[in-house]
């Protein structure tokens, strides 16, 4: 993690580098997608992303109109972000994208979706965490402080949006909502596009209906 000092722009000072930062609910298959795209873009273009959590279990707080099956769905996600945020608040912030990396393969393109616990203890595994931040799942513990993350991000685009919010070099959308995730070359395109519609001050949305469900390849 970069220690260099962080302009208005969002650009790094001591780099010069463009900046994401990357605001994700970690059981949400659209963030998942965009995350695969950024990292893509870190292959290809010389830029510094910043993970970050956020929860659409909080997002949806008090929303008295939501279906049954998606209250039952919020209350499943708790765990994953709680997890997350125990690894971030207790281990550090260089945990936050490898475990979202762990956790999301299992959840996304591995289908293990219901398999929630199992999912989390794997992934902690596999990183090299402590087996014991498995107890955060079901814990408020530290909710505090995965609520003001969450609230950094959603400041930025307003309550009406959903996961992803990315912020480019300091300004912020929900999105890029894209399927398949781009690779190489074509990912850095999409990303040059992004940060050049980013740069003007009065750009706020491009949107079409979705036609298809995320492509995990």
């Amino acid at each position: 993690m970069s220690t260099a000092t962080q302009t208005a722009a969002g650009t790094t000072e001591a780099t010069g580098k463009d900046v994401a930062d990357f605001w994700f609910d970690p059981a949400c298959p659209w963030a998942w997608m965009t995350s695969r795209w950024i990292t893509e873009v870190e292959k290809v273009r010389d830029i510094e992303v910043r993970w970050h959590i956020m929860s659409l279990s909080v997002l949806n707080e008090g929303r008295e109109e939501l279906p049954e099956d998606y209250r039952a769905m919020l209350a499943k996600n708790w765990g994953p972000v709680r997890v997350i945020n125990a690894a971030r608040v207790l281990h550090g912030e260089e945990w936050v994208k490898p475990l979202y990396d762990a956790i999301g393969t299992r959840f996304h393109p591995g289908g293990r979706g219901d398999d929630r616990r199992q999912v989390l203890v794997e992934a902690l595994a596999e990183v090299g965490l402590p087996a014991d931040l498995i107890d955060y799942a079901d814990s408020d513990e530290h909710d505090e402080s995965l609520r003001a993350s969450h609230a950094e991000g959603i400041s930025q685009v307003g309550e009406d949006v959903g996961t992803p919010v990315v912020a480019f070099n300091g300004t912020a959308f929900f999105g890029p909502v894209i399927t398949p995730a781009p690779k190489g070359e074509e990912a850095g395109r999409l990303w040059d596009g992004v940060v050049a519609v980013a740069a003007y001050p009065g750009f706020y949305e491009i949107k079409r209906t979705r036609t298809q469900g995320p492509i995990f390849d």
